[in-house]
């Protein structure tokens, strides 16, 4: 294993933190226990050293960290917008509009899930806007916080990982690019292409956008989801139903709800993320885009998305506040205590963040300053190389014939729990990314090549590069310490831990199934065209079994 300077001692922190964060329900006090851990397991038990890394090298530098703190300021100006727009009436007048569409619990889910279709670019964006948006709907449909954050969380990632135009499928490609260079015949191979034909064999992805639906229109729940759906239902406050301080308080005039008060900050905030995208893409292309055969995806790509959603989110919380006080809804004081409102309600899911992202970090392996080792484990006096240690568990790379360590039609699975486990410890479907497709495609290599040429056709291989992006997927929508698992919750206003309980038998269900009839009769040669619509004759009567109608 390459000497690995902690072995099984690099799963200890995120274990800790994540079986602490279910048993106690307190995600910032585990988190910070896991990092502490960490901070002595680099530290070699030193506890002196450790009390210093711990806020030194995790705390502090996350917190400054230049990328960080726009997604800290793009989530502090959202809810700051959202506070606005609420207390403006805009947002009951948007659901007014809305409304007509989503008239019972069924049409809400549906018509929250076909509104994820249209936010496809950022998975933050997706999943901050919906979010906020749509819970009043949800509330006055007795829809759950529960299964709102649900929807939300399992279609924005989903999303922004199969969109041909968004701010993941650059790093996706990137990524699968920096694995063909690794073989014989890849270097021939576009990425691209690669990437496209690699969308049918992501089982668990696709089977979690089309669950939501499938759940929607049967009207049937199971686990804890099921509890907290009734007890919507019967018009109770469900257990991870959090205050929602924005509102508290505050008469909306029905002469001024209206909807054109948020629709313009949304619409508004949109358009600036796009056009920021776009041109910060072209600005770090720069000579390589007049020079090069680049498209919109390469600008996309190569765009400051953080910076773009930070300078949209203030440009949506400008315009709210400009609407209000044009309209006389609003003075200026009432504007700064109503985006007050807003902010402070998105602050512990801010703390939650900062800890995960602390986490994530430390159990990554980049320097403090985020550059990657020259050599192996260079930086193991602060970096715990976790996904090292588990890719060398299933994939090692030092053997002459792969066909000898593993068997080649288990391949696909293997990853895909491979995927979904290092996600899961990490909390980053990106990082699962990075770490693990150079690897794998460089891997799968001589497995495709056994005719002289790189066959980039080889269903194992697509089945093995979707694995990696579907598993990435899967561990995200798993784990607690998920950025975007974090996000969904506090948009939905939505206890954390509450919304980890209930989405975790649905994701789990669905990624059975996703190996069962997917990544496993593939690995054996089984038509993909096949196996696609037997998953979602599979996810139908799964439901029927499992699930329990609430009304």
């Amino acid at each position: 294993m390459n000497d690995h300077p902690f072995e099984a001692l690099s799963l200890l922190p995120p274990i800790i933190a994540i079986v602490l964060a279910i048993l106690t329900r307190r995600a910032v006090l585990s988190l910070l226990l896991g990092i502490f851990v960490g901070a002595l397991v680099t530290n070699r038990w030193q506890a002196v050293h450790a009390a210093y890394d711990f806020f030194e090298v995790h705390l502090w530098p996350t917190l400054t960290d230049p990328g960080k703190l726009r997604v800290f300021a793009f989530t502090l100006l959202m809810g700051a917008m959202v506070g606005v727009i609420s207390r403006s009436g805009g947002m009951h007048g948007l659901i007014e509009k809305i409304s007509p569409f989503a008239r019972t619990r069924r049409g809400g889910q549906l018509t929250t899930w076909l509104l994820g279709w249209v936010i496809f670019f950022d998975d933050y964006a997706n999943t901050i806007l919906l979010g906020s948006t749509l819970r009043p709907l949800a509330d006055r449909l007795r829809i759950s916080r529960e299964k709102l954050a649900y929807l939300v969380d399992s279609t924005a990632a989903p999303i922004a990982g199969l969109a041909l135009l968004s701010t993941w499928v650059a790093v996706e490609i990137d990524y699968i690019g920096d694995g063909l260079e690794q073989v014989d015949g890849g270097a021939g191979v576009n990425a691209m292409s690669l990437f496209v034909d690699s969308i049918p064999y992501r089982f668990y992805v696709l089977g979690a956008l089309l669950f939501v639906p499938i759940v929607a229109l049967m009207g049937r729940e199971f686990g804890p989801m099921l509890r907290a759906e009734q007890m919507s239902a019967q018009g109770q406050r469900s257990a991870g139903t959090l205050d929602d301080d924005v509102a508290e308080g505050d008469k909306i005039d029905p002469d001024k709800a209206r909807w054109y008060n948020a629709a313009i900050p949304i619409g508004v905030t949109l358009a600036i993320v796009m056009w920021l995208l776009y041109t910060t893409g072209k600005q770090s292309l720069g000579a390589d885009l007049a020079a090069g055969d680049l498209g919109l995806r390469d600008i996309l790509g190569a765009a400051d998305s953080s910076l773009s959603l930070q300078y949209g989110a203030l440009a949506g919380l400008v315009t709210a506040g400009l609407l209000c006080m044009t309209q006389r809804i609003l003075d200026f004081p009432g504007v700064i205590t109503a985006a007050g409102k807003g902010a402070r309600v998105v602050l512990p899911a801010l703390a939650i963040l900062w800890c995960a992202s602390a986490l994530s970090r430390l159990t990554g392996n980049k320097s403090v300053d985020g550059q990657q080792s020259a050599e192996a484990f260079d930086f193991d006096d602060h970096r715990l190389y976790t996904g090292d240690y588990l890719a060398a568990l299933i994939m090692p790379t030092d053997v002459e014939d792969p066909q000898e360590s593993v068997t080649i039609k288990l391949l696909p699975t293997m990853i895909f729990v491979l995927a979904g486990v290092l996600a899961f410890s990490t909390g980053t479907s990106f990082g699962t990314m990075g770490i693990l497709m150079p690897m794998v495609i460089g891997f799968i290599g001589p497995v495709v090549s056994s005719t002289g040429e790189f066959d980039a056709a080889h269903p194992i291989l697509l089945a093995a590069v979707a694995s990696v992006l579907a598993g990435a997927v899967f561990g995200d929508h798993c784990s607690p310490i998920s950025d975007t698992t974090i996000l969904s919750s506090q948009a939905c206003a939505c206890d954390h831990m509450a919304h980890v309980v209930t989405q975790m038998p649905y994701a789990v269900s669905v990624g059975t199934v996703a190996i069962v009839f997917g990544t496993l009769p593939v690995g054996w040669g089984v038509s993909v065209w096949i196996l696609l619509p037997v998953q979602v004759a599979v996810l139908i009567a799964m439901l029927r079994v499992l699930g329990t109608r609430v009304e």
